[in-house]
């Protein structure tokens, strides 16, 4: 392992621990603002909004590593770092606001039953608790570790061929304009979500959905495969808010978990077994690619909108930090785990392939189509512990 590697792999290690701890105060905040109304709805937006976060690193860093004569992902990092300041700033505008919450309604930490670690032992003495841990686990090993190996899933089952040299589909300027589109996606698709006018609510969609097939039509002129996969993010950031509202008026959160875990199994198939029968058809390959990536992005929008929002309702408000956490500990075990087996079964199955954009994906899709099926199978056991315990999965959030 060369000297980088090691310096890079302390470096993700670091990267890691500050991620948790931004997602478990997320997390925390909005249990806190939002209990009892719109809970749901503020974490699928807040989780479409990191989407789009996603969706934006996706299409910059490769932009920003080939920007200039020479490529380098130092460039791609220092864009990285200028947006961690601007989220290092909006923390500490979050920590006055807080602040203010607790002197206006007189509701600080709890400092008569303060935290002890003897109430961890109550959170993981919970079945629905390790429920809903498994499922985050089996939900997140299906998604996270395939999008590092999404890319190069798609080179090797589509065929692609790069536009010519002088073009505009072939310059840098490109992913510019794509990128503005996909911000009109995003924003009017976010903001159809609250509109009262059943005019204007439509007439956003309408715009949002427009808007998405001039996005798709624009990576496929550019024939590429990070450029087709970026795509990933951005129904979830249109659907993830309506899944929300729909949660906190209506209920129904473990049956969303388990329609899900059903589509997540179709779009792993579909990679698996489909999308290789239109190799060498030009726009069938692609069109199956896009289609199949929109959906697996809309499944993996009901993990905020339906599992996020359900932990409350299975531990005391007192631990609501300590559950988030060691739900993230127990998620980030198959975020390790997972993209090592694929790895290793890509090895075993492709015996004495070089080029990496000739190799056989059937059998870590597979895999990753049974951690589904685990994933409907827990979420079915959730189904009838909620009946029986009676924790409210399926109740609406707004009391």
């Amino acid at each position: 392992m060369p000297a980088s590697a090691k310096v890079a792999a302390c470096g993700f290690m670091i990267f890691g621990c500050g991620c948790e701890m931004a997602g478990i105060t997320v997390s925390r905040g909005i249990v806190k603002w939002f209990k009892g109304r719109e809970m749901a709805l503020a974490m699928g937006s807040e989780m479409a909004h990191a989407r789009l976060g996603v969706a934006t690193c996706m299409i910059f860093s490769p932009f920003f590593a080939k920007l200039g004569d020479n490529v380098s992902v130092t460039r791609s990092v220092a864009f990285g770092v200028v947006l961690l300041c601007i989220a290092l700033m909006m923390f500490v505008v979050y920590f006055f606001m807080d602040k203010k919450l607790d002197s206006q309604t007189g509701e600080a930490e709890e400092k008569d039953d303060p935290f002890k670690v003897s109430d961890i032992g109550k959170i993981l003495s919970d079945s629905g608790f390790w429920l809903v841990a498994l499922l985050c686990v089996l939900y997140y090993s299906a998604i996270f570790p395939f999008q590092k190996y999404a890319v190069n899933m798609l080179q090797c089952n589509l065929t692609l061929t790069e536009p010519d040299a002088g073009t505009f589909w072939a310059g840098s300027s490109v992913t510019i304009y794509q990128y503005l589109i996909m911000l009109v996606v995003a924003a009017a698709g976010f903001a159809s979500n609250f509109m009262k006018d059943k005019a204007k609510k439509y007439g956003l969609l309408c715009l949002s959905i427009v808007a998405l097939v001039v996005y798709c039509y624009m990576g496929y002129m550019r024939q590429s495969a990070e450029a087709i996969f970026a795509v990933f993010p951005l129904l979830a950031v249109l659907i993830t808010p309506i899944l929300g509202n729909y949660v906190d008026t209506k209920g129904k959160a473990a049956s969303m978990l388990v329609l899900g875990s059903l589509l997540l199994i179709a779009c792993h198939l579909t990679f698996a077994f489909i999308l290789p029968l239109f190799k060498g058809s030009d726009i069938g390959g692609i069109a199956i690619a896009y289609i199949t990536i929109l959906v697996l992005g809309a499944s993996f929008s009901l993990v905020p909108a339906s599992l996020w929002p359900s932990v409350p309702k299975l531990v005391d408000a007192k631990v609501i930090g300590s559950a988030y956490a060691l739900i993230f500990w127990i998620q980030n075990i198959g975020l390790w785990l997972f993209p090592l087996v694929i790895g290793k079964v890509l090895d075993k199955t492709n015996p004495g392939v070089t080029d990496p954009t000739q190799l056989n994906y059937t059998w870590p899709l597979v895999m990753l189509a049974c951690l589904g099926v685990a994933a409907l199978i827990l979420g079915l056991m959730l189904k009838v512990v909620d009946k029986k315990k009676g924790l409210g999965l399926e109740e609406p959030n707004i009391k």
